[in-house]
């Protein structure tokens, strides 16, 4: 087999693919950066702004109204490091096939960004001038830690006021525990932002104002307080890479020269091997520093032959490694990372491509199913736009057509190849809601979207309550499940009528306790007859349900240990409160009797029903609700008021910190406090004030709000 991993067809060498992500907190400029991107590199002829509802890549009719990004979306483009007087550029004058997904920033969404960075091979991650690091960002960092996304750091709305590059750049070393240093600084801030300061070639980059699109620049010579600023940037970038690469480090050391291009291969090495983080700043609204932050993706970010070859494991053997390299002549292997119902085509599958290629025609295996199924048509995608192709080669991102019973996270491959890759994982929704259709006519309808919508979104749940007989929806947030109802309408064409979203409450015991089951029916001829004896006790937070057999001498028979277990399973679907789902208890399987003749299965299972029933009502029993971290950001003089209102909604506050006139107040909150929060603080703040939230645990209800909304707990 030839060592050259590219197929002789294949348009673009692996070596110059990069795939990335922009990733970062709701409103940072991820989409407008991303339609920059796409200006400059020729694949768009007009810049579409997210405020006008215009943005290539808000497609969706939701996004347009809402100005934010709900589904990420894929788009292609090509870049040539252009040649400039005095300024070293790793690969100069070759064209490089760059695959963008832009993703969502709102924490309902986050699922979004999850399933993007598990296929992505590194990551623009955004952030604002003037926030710096926001909860958003946090989440997209450890999202990214989580995959070994090797990034690079964009500071964006370096034109608005308060805006600071270094009060960022000491936010990431510091909040998220980052090796960062500048290679591209901002000359200039707010109205006064011109350029930047390339810090390893030290040159200035001179933007055009007299140019709309800011698509002409000038590289000029520093002098003056730029000078100093740009050689002490370089020495303390020279400092931090010879810390971590021993190239650098003996050149440094032996006082030999260090030329711009040793010194750009070593923050390449550092970046891909995750130990480094170039930061840029600029400003992509105002049309400064976009081009020189491509330059450093084609520079630094991986090509996805430099990073490690994709891990998965035998199909019946989770202990055995397989591996999948990206290479073209490899057989094929890829991860379906994504689900969308298009309205022209149907239901598309997004799929990154591992190793080998694929074709019109060819046959694909799906080890979860164990079926396989003819491709029928292959798709490029620009966001909402399709291209046609007949080959999709290693590296690459794109869909497959009318591909049948698919789901997020499955492994398509040739079926010789018995691999299966590592699904991304996602959050438990927090938020519910009833859902009906307001006619008879809608009830397929209203099944079928909430089934394709259900498919394409792994946070997204629909389940009917056995109790009340209503379709119940669950979700990452308020918003979510809006714009999910607003999907229904609109692509659907379904009227459906909505109740206020329910809490998904848990249940849990506070302290040990024993529970006796009997069932003894006698009804002539054979009975029912069985007893069993469970102790329960409270388990560590988040373990769940875990069961232990201690059973001997045959007190309950062999056979019936299974019905056992069942009847412990079928228990914890509903709590002695509320009739919440029960977890974190640990139940030890202490002893039982059984009869010869009047024993079966369902009598051990309904015996074991009553005795957790019993030993529910005995623990203790708790309420558990979703506590929230919730930020808020608001102008000095809003404070007080702010505060009183998270107390008032049993919020606990964490911390406050001032920057310039904005204070940030952190603080866990009950998610049944928070409906309706965002009106509530735009009232309060004259709108002013903006707040974001993400899941943070599970907490016991106070026993006067369980009385409250349950009446007298048992």
């Amino acid at each position: 087999m030839s060592s050259d991993p590219n197929s002789a067809n294949r348009p673009y060498p692996l070596q110059r693919t990069r795939n990335i992500g922009i990733a970062a907190h709701i409103d940072a400029g991820k989409t407008t950066l991303t339609e920059r991107i796409l200006f400059y590199t020729g694949m768009i002829h007009k810049i579409g702004e997210v405020h006008d509802g215009a943005a290539t890549t808000d497609h969706m009719e939701q996004e347009r109204e809402r100005g934010i990004t709900i589904t990420s979306a894929a788009v292609t483009c090509e870049w040539v490091q252009k040649p400039n007087e005095g300024i070293t550029k790793l690969f100069e004058d070759e064209k490089q096939r760059v695959n963008i997904i832009d993703t969502p920033g709102h924490v309902d969404f986050t699922a979004e960004v999850e399933r993007s960075l598990r296929v992505l091979d590194g990551a623009v991650v955004v952030f604002c001038g003037v926030a710096g690091v926001q909860p958003q960002t946090e989440t997209v960092w450890r999202q990214a830690n989580k995959y070994n996304v090797p990034r690079i750091v964009f500071v964006n709305k370096m034109d608005r006021t308060g805006a600071d590059f270094n009060h960022v750049l000491n936010d990431v070393r510091e909040k998220l525990g980052a090796t960062a240093a500048a290679v591209l600084i901002p000359i200039g801030a707010e109205d006064q932002l011109r350029g930047q300061i390339d810090v390893v070639n030290q040159k200035a980059v001179i933007y055009s104002d007299d140019d709309k699109y800011g698509s002409t620049f000038t590289v000029e010579e520093l002098d003056g307080e730029l000078k100093l600023e740009a050689e002490a940037a370089r020495e303390e970038l020279l400092e931090v890479v010879a810390d971590l690469d021993d190239e650098i480090a003996e050149k440094f050391l032996m006082e030999e020269e260090i030329t711009n291009a040793d010194l750009k291969s070593a923050i390449r090495r550092l970046t891909i091997a995750n130990q480094f983080i170039p930061v840029s700043g600029g400003s992509a609204f105002k049309n400064k520093g976009v081009q020189f932050l491509v330059d450093a993706v084609i520079d630094y970010l991986p090509s996805p032959v430099d990073i490690e070859a994709a891990q998965g494991q035998k199909a019946d053997d989770e202990d055995a490694v397989v591996l999948a390299p990206a290479d073209d002549n490899e057989k094929f292997c890829s991860l379906a990372f994504k689900l969308w119902a298009d309205k022209f085509v149907g239901k598309l599958v997004f799929f990154r491509v591992y190793s080998g290629t694929v074709s019109k025609g060819d046959m694909v295996y799906n080890p979860r199913t164990r079926k396989q199924e003819r491709v029928s048509r292959l798709i490029q995608m620009q966001a909402d736009k399709h291209i046609e192709i007949e080959t999709c080669y290693a590296g690459d991102i794109a869909a497959f057509v009318g591909i049948k019973n698919v789901t997020t996270g499955d492994t398509l491959c040739t079926k010789k190849f018995d691999i299966l890759l590592e699904p991304p994982t996602f959050p438990e929704p927090v938020i519910a809601m009833a859902v009906e259709p307001r006619t008879k006519a809608d009830q397929d309808k209203m099944a079928n979207g909430l089934a394709r919508l259900q498919e394409e979104d792994p946070t997204f749940v629909v389940k009917t309550d056995q109790d009340t007989g209503q379709c119940i929806i669950a979700g990452m947030g308020e918003l979510h499940l809006e714009v999910i109802v607003d999907r229904l309408k609109r692509e659907f064409k379904v009227e459906a009528n909505t109740g206020k979203p329910q809490i998904a409450y848990r249940e849990t015991i506070s302290s040990a306790a024993d529970g006796l089951g009997v069932l003894k029916k006698q009804t002539g001829g054979s009975g029912q007859y069985a007893k069993v004896n469970l102790a329960v006790r409270p388990n560590e937070r988040g373990k769940g349900l875990t069961i232990e057999n201690k059973v001997v001498g045959g007190a309950i028979p062999k056979e019936f240990i299974n019905a056992v277990f069942k009847g412990i399973e079928d228990s914890t679907t509903n709590g002695v409160i509320a009739g919440y789902p029960v977890v974190d208890i640990h139940v030890e399987i202490v002893d039982g009797d059984a009869h010869d003749v009047d024993s079966n299965e369902n009598a051990f299972r309904m015996a074991t029903i009553f005795a957790m029933r019993d030993a529910l009502e005995k623990g203790s029993s708790l309420l558990l609700e979703p506590v929230m971290d919730v930020e808020v950001t608001t102008p000095d003089e809003y404070q007080g008021d702010i505060l009183g209102d998270l107390n008032r909604r049993r919020g606990q506050i964490a911390g406050m910190e001032s920057k310039g006139a904005a204070c940030t107040l952190k603080a866990t909150v009950p998610l049944a406090e928070m409906f309706g929060y965002m009106t509530a603080l735009r009232t309060v703040s004259s709108g002013r004030a903006s707040f974001t939230m993400e899941p943070a645990s599970f907490e016991p209800v106070p026993q006067a709000i369980v009385d409250q909304k349950f009446g007298e707990s048992m």
